[in-house]
């Protein structure tokens, strides 16, 4: 399957000293085949090795010798000489061997030339807790997502739908005829969402959509689940860690419009909570979007921190966890549920395309779903809609405030611009073209 990631793989590839390149992403959304792909379609030489196989090189890395001795004893040991030209190495489920995670600023300082891409599961749990030294500012970071709607669309081999949606939205123009098709595409990705698998398990069953399984997306479920459970200190943790994880149907429709850790547990308090989250966000199996205060430049500098909200990483994940079955998807049954996860969807669009998660909330209850930067308008805010009924107080107060450039509504509407309200339409299926607006 097409990732968009390849292209930054190559630039990675291009630039003439290397740092060690790390990939970070949520488990199941493709790492490993991608960089498999990557290392055997563009170098001569590649060798792969997975530190949960290969534990001589945890051994190595884990014993006295110098730095210099380990890395000409780790050729010896992979059979492959890593400094020979148009070679790679990679490193797969390096968060096994935190020494050799540390390590890579020698990789970097001593010997630029080697080119080595790591990855692993909750690899990021893992940076953000080491207990030895992290190579700061010695390695280059990646980080991968699930596959955006674009990636989906090609993967159901649909370029000139695809191409069509992108020139549409370059030239503010109505799809017409294929809107609707647009919108079925959409529809299906809410099905499966964005994991690889998932995807290829709805190719499969070709149009008949009923014969869709959830078995996958069941197993990933049940993986972080087993993650929740193996890789924290203690049961207490692994409670608190599923208790945010499945409140979060709960948080994203509560009437306060951001995450309560009261929804968790009536008794909690956010310094018992906040480790939990900050490894689900470090896992990359939520997403969070922090709250603005002031929509100016730079947003950042304007961020509510005790005000924000949790979002599931994927869209099909989500659909799972409420237990949503197939004609319920497919024939947007959802009812009040169905505003939340298209902003979900929005959500995990902006996301992989690279844009922060960013709302406004200000008073007499009005918010703004998302905040993104533009070059050329500034800041312009973003509402979000699942159906065709687009009236909102919320846009104009929004107006009335800050005055921008013009507004974003997405909606299932097809493209449009309305010059009274400068409100731009942009359809649910073309969210992950947004980045444009941002370049």
């Amino acid at each position: 399957m097409k990732r968009k990631i390849y292209n930054d793989l190559l630039k990675w590839k291009e630039k003439k000293e290397f740092k060690p390149l790390i990939i970070l992403g949520v488990r199941q959304c493709g790492k490993s085949y991608i960089i498999n792909e990557f290392c055997k379609n563009e170098f001569k030489h590649y060798k792969e090795i997975n530190l949960f196989r290969d534990t001589k090189v945890i051994d190595l890395y884990q014993s006295n010798d110098d730095s210099e001795k380990k890395y000409q004893d780790l050729k010896l040991l992979l059979n492959f000489d890593f400094d020979m030209e148009d070679s790679v190495l990679f490193i797969d489920e390096i968060q096994e061997c935190e020494e050799l995670i540390s390590e890579l600023k020698y990789f970097n300082e001593k010997h630029s030339n080697v080119r080595i891409i790591c990855a692993g599961s909750l690899l990021g749990v893992k940076l953000a807790k080491l207990s030895k030294s992290f190579p700061v500012g010695k390695v280059s970071r990646l980080y991968m997502y699930p596959m955006d709607f674009e990636e989906f669309l090609i993967a159901f081999n649909e370029e000139m739908l695809l191409n069509k949606i992108k020139a549409c939205f370059d030239r503010n123009q109505a799809m017409g005829v294929l809107h609707s098709k647009a919108l079925d595409y959409y529809k299906k990705y809410l099905l499966s969402g964005g994991m690889p698998e998932s995807i290829k398990e709805l190719i499969s069953v070709k149009n008949n959509y009923y014969n869709y399984s959830f078995d996958i997306l069941n197993d990933i479920i049940a993986d972080y689940q087993n993650d929740m459970t193996n890789h924290v200190k203690s049961t207490a943790e692994t409670l608190k860690l599923n208790s945010i994880y499945n409140s979060l149907p709960s948080q994203l429709q509560n009437a306060s419009k951001k995450f309560q850790y009261a929804i968790v547990d009536s008794d909690a308090k956010s310094r018992e909570y906040s480790t939990p989250l900050n490894w689900l966000e470090a896992s990359n199996m939520v997403q969070i979007s922090k709250c603005i205060k002031i929509p100016q430049k730079p947003l950042l500098g304007f961020v509510d921190e005790g005000t924000f909200k949790v979002y599931y990483s994927d869209v099909g994940i989500f659909n799972r966890i409420l237990n949503n079955d197939i004609k319920t998807i497919l024939l947007d049954e959802m009812k009040l549920y169905s505003g939340i996860i298209a902003e979900n969807y929005v959500a995990n669009q902006l996301k992989s395309n690279g844009i922060d998660l960013l709302y406004w909330r200000g008073t007499r209850d009005a918010e703004i779903d998302f905040l993104i930067t533009t070059p050329n308008d500034g800041i312009i805010p973003i509402e979000v809609k699942a159906g065709e009924n687009t009236q909102s107080k919320c846009l104009k107060i929004y107006d009335e405030l800050y005055h921008p450039n013009y507004m974003i509504r997405i909606s299932s509407k097809d493209f449009g611009y309305n010059p009274e309200t400068r409100i731009k339409s942009i359809p649910l299926y073309a969210t992950f073209l947004i980045k444009k607006l941002v370049d």
